[in-house]
C-alpha cells in the first residue's frame, strides 16, 4: 500500500503564494506554482514567492505541476521556478497555459514543456493517475483535479463555485463530482477564503447589473480598473458595452494580448472591431480597460494621476469604475489613490462588499463536502480564520474532529494504508522576496533598513585619518538626508561632528601602529545614536565612512 505526504510550501494563512504538495510514495505531485502579491508594508517588494528548494532537492521526483486556472495566485511563480527546474512538466488547461506562455515570454523564458489537459481525460503515471474536472471560476477552462491513489482520491479543489448560469468553459460538471464521491476520497483539499460568507457566492459574484447602470447614468469617457485575468468579468463588461454605442480602448499590452487571445480562441465574445488603438483614449464615449500589474498594482491608475502617462489625464467629466474587489493588503495603496481621484473631480464607482469574487462560500464548500464524501478534509487557500470556518462547515456536516487538518505552511499530514498516521512532521517553508528581476537577498534586515530610512533618514559621517600621524585631516563631516532640516540644525550637526572627532581622538592611539576601525565605527553609532536620539526622539540609519590617506 502507498506513503501519501501532504503538505503546502505557501498557500495556508495567507492569500496567495499558492503551493501543495501530494507526494505518493517517491512521486511528487504539485498543484499550483503561484505568487503573492506584497502589501504596504513591505517596502520595494514587488511579489513574493513561495520557498521551493524542496522541489529543487527532488526535481527528479517531480510527476509534474497541475495548474488550476491562469491566476498569478496559481501560477505566478512559474517564470523564476523554470530558472532552477526548467525541464519539470506544467499541465494545465487551454486558456490556461496561453495565459502561461505570455508571462513566461514577458519574464524572458523562451522554452517551457507545457501539457495541454482536456477536461474527464485521466493522465496516467503509473499506479496513478491525474483526473481533471471542469469547475466554474473567474476563467475559462479552470480545473478541479483528482489525484487517483492505492488507497482513494486527493481531490485538490483549486478556486471554485456552483453557479448553474455560467455555461461552456465555466460550468461546472456535478455529475463527475459526485461520481468521484462514489468511487472514495481519502482527502479533500478545499479552498477556504469565502468559508464565513453565508450562503451560495452566486449570484454575488455578478457585476453585470452595475455595469449598466453605470453605462447608462454617464456620458463621458469611462476607465474601468480590473485583475487582468478576471475573464469572466471582463466578458460582463463587454456584453453590457455592446448594448452601447461605446467603442473600448484597452490599456496595457498584456492585458490587451490576453483579451485578444481570448476572442480569438472563441472565450470572449466581442466585436473585435470596436476595439480601437490607444491614440483613441481622448474618444468622448470611450470604455478604457486598465489592469493591475503584478509588480505595482495600480500602476497604470498611479502614472495617470501623476500626469506622467503621455496618452491620458484625467478631468471632471471622466468615470473611473474600479470593477474588481480590492484585495487583503492594497487597501492602503487604493485609499491614496481614491483621495487623489477625488481631488480631481473624476467621479469614481467601487464595488461594495455585496459584489464577491467567485471563491466558494459555506453552502458551496458544504456542497463540495457532500459530493466528495471525503474521509478526511483539509482545508487551503485561505488564512488561518477562513480555514476554521471551513473546518466548522465541515463538523456540521458530521465529520469527526481528528478527520479534520488544520495544517500550515510545512506541516506534513502522513498516511498509510488509506489512514492518518502523523500530521506533526514539518518541511523547511519561506518566503522569497522580490524586489526588481532580484530574488533571494531580500530578507528581514534590508526590509529594517527601508523601514527605518523611510521612518527616519539617513546621517552619513565622513572622516578621513592621515596615514602616518593618525590625525584627522581637516575635519570631521556629517551630513543628513530625510532626517531634519539642517539650515535650522546647525548646532546639532556641529555638537554632532564633536561627538565624532572626540571617538576617533580617543580610539586612535598614535603609538600603535594598528587602528581598529570596526571598534572606531561602532562607537561612533552608540555615542551619535544616543545624542541624535535624545535631541530629536528619532534613529536615524548613520553610515561612517572612514578613509586612511
Amino acid at each position: 500500500m502507498s506513503k501519501i505526504d501532504i503538505f503546502a510550501l505557501g498557500g495556508q494563512n495567507e492569500l496567495g503564494k499558492n503551493m501543495y504538495i501530494v507526494e505518493v510514495d517517491k512521486k511528487i505531485f504539485v498543484f499550483e506554482a503561484g505568487l503573492k502579491y506584497a502589501d504596504d508594508k513591505l517596502l520595494g517588494v514587488d511579489y513574493i514567492l513561495p520557498n521551493y528548494d524542496y522541489l529543487k532537492e527532488n526535481k527528479n521526483r517531480i510527476v509534474g505541476i497541475f495548474i488550476t486556472h491562469g491566476h498569478d495566485e496559481q501560477m505566478g511563480a512559474l517564470a523564476d521556478l523554470l530558472i532552477d527546474i526548467p525541464n519539470v512538466k506544467i499541465y494545465g488547461g487551454k486558456f490556461t497555459l496561453e495565459i502561461i506562455k505570455q508571462d513566461l515570454q514577458e519574464s524572458g523564458i523562451k522554452k517551457a514543456n507545457l501539457i495541454e489537459i482536456k477536461p474527464h481525460k485521466p493522465l496516467n503515471f503509473g499506479s496513478e493517475s491525474v483526473f481533471p474536472i471542469q469547475v466554474s471560476h473567474a476563467l475559462p477552462d479552470s480545473y478541479l483535479y483528482v489525484l487517483n491513489t492505492k488507497n482513494g482520491a486527493i481531490v485538490f479543489t483549486g478556486n471554485y463555485l456552483f453557479d448553474p448560469s455560467m455555461s461552456g468553459p465555466y460550468s461546472t460538471d456535478i455529475g463527475k463530482l459526485a461520481h468521484i464521491g462514489k468511487q472514495g476520497v481519502l482527502c479533500l483539499m478545499s479552498e477556504s477564503l469565502y468559508a464565513s460568507n453565508n450562503g451560495y457566492t452566486a449570484p454575488n459574484h455578478l457585476a453585470s447589473s452595475l455595469i449598466m447602470d453605470t453605462l447608462n447614468e454617464n456620458d463621458g469617457r469611462m476607465f474601468f480598473n480590473i485583475y487582468e485575468n478576471q475573464i469572466y468579468r471582463i466578458q460582463e463588461l463587454f456584453n453590457e458595452i455592446s448594448k452601447t454605442s461605446r467603442n473600448v480602448v484597452i490599456m496595457g499590452k498584456s492585458l490587451e494580448n490576453i483579451i485578444l487571445k481570448g476572442i480569438e480562441l472563441n472565450y470572449i465574445k466581442f466585436d473585435r472591431d470596436r476595439i480601437l488603438p490607444i491614440s483613441h483614449v481622448t474618444d468622448k464615449q470611450i470604455c478604457v480597460i486598465i489592469s493591475n500589474e503584478r509588480e505595482k498594482p495600480y500602476s497604470t491608475l498611479k502614472r495617470i494621476l501623476r500626469n506622467s502617462d503621455k496618452f491620458v489625464t484625467l478631468t471632471e467629466d471622466d468615470c473611473v469604475v474600479m470593477l474588481s474587489p480590492l484585495y487583503e493588503g492594497s487597501e492602503l495603496t487604493a485609499t491614496k489613490i481614491f483621495n487623489k481621484i477625488a481631488k480631481v473631480g473624476t467621479k469614481l464607482i467601487v464595488l461594495s462588499n455585496k459584489f464577491l469574487s467567485p471563491h466558494a462560500s459555506s453552502q458551496d464548500i458544504m456542497l463540495m463536502i457532500n459530493l466528495m464524501q471525503p474521509k478526511y478534509f483539509l482545508p487551503v487557500m485561505g488564512e488561518y480564520r477562513h480555514q476554521v470556518e471551513a473546518a466548522n462547515l465541515a463538523k456540521k456536516l458530521g465529520m469527526p474532529d481528528e478527520n479534520i487538518l488544520l495544517n500550515l505552511n510545512g506541516d506534513i499530514a502522513t498516511f498509510k494504508n488509506g489512514k492518518l498516521v502523523s500530521n506533526d512532521g514539518k518541511i523547511k517553508v519561506d518566503d522569497i522576496l522580490i524586489d526588481g528581476k532580484t530574488a533571494g537577498d531580500i530578507g528581514d534586515l534590508v526590509l529594517k533598513d527601508r523601514e527605518m530610512l523611510s521612518d527616519s533618514g539617513i546621517v552619513i559621517v565622513n572622516a578621513n585619518i592621515d596615514k602616518k600621524t593618525k590625525n584627522i585631516i581637516n575635519k570631521v563631516n556629517v551630513l543628513t538626508k530625510g532626517f531634519i532640516y539642517v539650515k535650522d540644525n546647525i548646532d546639532l550637526i556641529k555638537e554632532s561632528e564633536n561627538i565624532v572627532t572626540n571617538v576617533i581622538n580617543e580610539d586612535i592611539d598614535i603609538n600603535d601602529s594598528y587602528i581598529d576601525y570596526n571598534k572606531i565605527k561602532l562607537d561612533i553609532r552608540d555615542k551619535l545614536g544616543k545624542y541624535l536620539y535624545q535631541e530629536t526622539e528619532s534613529k536615524p540609519m548613520i553610515i561612517i565612512i572612514m578613509q586612511e590617506v
